[in-house]
Order: structure tokens, then C-alpha cells, then sequence
């Protein structure tokens, strides 16, 4: 087989019209719309600005594609739309004529489970990426942990925390909870509050969902805004690594 059958299609700033770039910025995240992009690129080349000012605030969050093809038109079409605003060219935003398809938002399927064994690392990804790309689920499996695991939160309440080292905690309590519930279709019962004040006596949690705690942690740590101080982060991954524990104990079923 060829190296130019494999190669990656060309990079080409073309703006394609409102009705495809409004879609590719609702499947990215984006609160905006063409004609709040084209507002905001004006304002930036009348303030003498670069583009590399401008798209990163078309997003609250980083944008994430599943399909690289549609990362690769977003972004063609806004350094198209870009470089005509720079040219000083009439940006059309009504079109004639039919419009093209928008592109589809793909519908995203929750991770396999892997009852009756143990979460490898190809699960703790899928789920990962699962409860970042599907809000209705995030939200459906966070009123559940919110409801089950209510004696949890106490007693991570009263672990005297500062509210970025709570934040972090009971974000990663929260995660570890929803992949356990996509992957145990028996589902959790309430885990014992008490495991926070004390050293598991039973077989600890799976390598995969340490290792995504340790990762997640020293990501807290490297925060540019508001990382976690060693002692601090020190107790949070005590509380966190306990309530791991309680969590995976908590299998219905196991």
C-alpha cells in the first residue's frame, strides 16, 4: 500500500458557510455561534489581536472530537472565516440556495462493562471519556453518587480540607463511582463512611483505578491556578485512596 493512500488530507483555511461552522461549534462545546465568531475576530483586528487570541475563547473547555475529520474542519473553517475578516471581505451569513447537512452529532455509547472482572485500562478510558462527551449521563450518574454515597460526602466533609483539596476529592470520588456504576451493571450500594478514617483491611481496588487516581492527582498538583500544597495533596490522596477502597467494596453482588 501507498504512503499517499495513508497520508492526512491536506490543511485548508476555508470558511464553509454559517449553517456547517455553527454545527462543528455545537458539537465542540462552543457557546458561541458564526455570528458571534465573526463579532469577536472584528473586534481583535480592529484591536490589532491574532487569531491565536481569539479561538481559544470560543470555548469554555478544551473542544473534543471523537472524529479527528471534524476537529480538522473546525478549525478550517475559523482560520477561513479569520483570514477573510483580515482581508477585509463581506462575510455572507445567510445562505442561498439549500443548505448542506450539518454534521451529525455522533451519539455517544457508554463503555462495555466489565462484570463479572476488573476494569482494565481500555475501560477506565472509554469510561473517562464517556462521562466527559455525554452531559445527560454525568449528570444521571452524579445525582446518583450524590443520593447513594450522601454518608461518604459527610465524612468528607469533616476531613477538614481547603475547599480546592474538597473540590479535587470529591470530584475524583465522584468519577470513580460513575465508572464503577457503567461497568458493575448490579450497581453500588451505600459505601461504609467510615473507610475514611481508616486503612482498608480488605483487598485494595483494582491497579487501573489506582493508576487513574495517581494520574488525576498529579494533575492537581501541576494545576497552574490553584495547585494543591504537598501536604494537603498528601491527605487527599489518603481520603481518596480509602474511599476507592469503600467504593470497590460496595459491589453489589461481588
Amino acid at each position: 500500500m501507498s504512503r499517499s493512500k495513508n497520508r492526512a488530507p491536506d490543511f485548508v483555511r476555508q470558511f464553509e458557510g454559517a449553517q456547517t461552522l455553527d454545527g462543528l461549534l455545537e458539537l465542540a462545546g462552543s457557546p458561541c455561534d458564526t455570528a458571534g465568531v465573526l463579532e469577536r475576530m472584528q473586534e481583535a483586528r480592529a484591536e490589532g489581536a491574532d487569531h491565536t487570541e481569539v479561538i481559544p475563547t470560543l470555548f469554555e473547555e478544551e473542544p473534543r472530537f471523537r472524529d479527528p475529520e471534524l476537529a480538522r474542519r473546525l478549525y478550517q473553517n475559523l482560520l477561513g472565516l479569520w483570514d477573510l475578516v483580515l482581508e477585509g471581505k463581506a462575510v455572507r451569513l445567510e445562505e442561498d440556495g439549500p443548505r448542506p447537512p450539518r454534521p451529525k452529532k455522533e451519539r455517544l455509547q457508554p463503555p462495555a462493562p466489565f462484570h463479572p472482572g476488573e476494569p482494565t485500562g481500555e475501560f477506565v478510558e472509554a469510561a473517562w471519556r464517556y462521562l466527559e462527551d455525554d452531559d445527560k449521563a454525568r449528570t444521571r450518574l452524579m445525582h446518583a453518587f450524590e443520593n447513594r454515597q450522601d454518608g461518604l460526602l459527610g465524612a468528607l466533609d469533616a476531613a477538614g480540607l481547603t475547599d480546592e483539596g474538597y473540590g479535587v476529592a470529591r470530584h475524583l470520588l465522584f468519577e470513580l463511582h460513575a465508572m464503577l456504576e457503567l461497568g458493575w451493571p448490579l450497581g453500588l450500594s451505600a459505601a461504609d463512611a467510615r473507610a475514611l478514617d481508616r486503612e482498608p483491611d480488605a483487598p485494595p481496588a483494582p491497579d487501573t483505578l489506582q493508576d487513574y487516581v495517581t494520574e488525576a492527582l498529579f494533575e492537581a498538583e501541576q494545576d497552574e491556578e490553584h495547585p494543591l500544597a504537598p501536604e494537603e495533596l498528601a491527605q487527599v490522596r489518603t481520603l481518596v485512596r480509602r474511599g476507592l477502597a469503600a467504593l470497590w467494596r460496595a459491589r453489589k453482588g461481588r
